[in-house]
């Protein structure tokens, strides 16, 4: 998969899609495919990181906790339901 580095504008071949994917992660190690020779793999900060288009990454890819304010709502129509 690849990805736009924000700070540069260079695609990013990212290597470890299962730490883009886990939102406890907040590296990556990827290779940046900028000019001819292929570079060495490096390490990436996800939230520097963006689809080609420019689009964002997913919330649930960047915070583990993406879901507590989901939670907590729920939690109080309920208790309101049972109160």
């Amino acid at each position: 998969m690849f990805l736009m580095h924000k700070p540069t504008g260079d695609l990013i071949e990212i290597l470890t899609l299962d730490q883009l994917f886990n939102p406890c992660a907040k590296e990556v190690t990827g290779v940046d495919h900028f000019g001819e020779e292929l570079q060495d793999p490096a390490s990436y900060q996800k939230i520097e990181l963006a689809f080609p288009s420019g689009e964002r990454l997913p919330r649930c890819w960047l915070d583990a906790h993406y879901r507590d304010t989901e939670r907590s709502t729920n939690q109080k129509e309920l208790s309101l339901k049972n109160g």
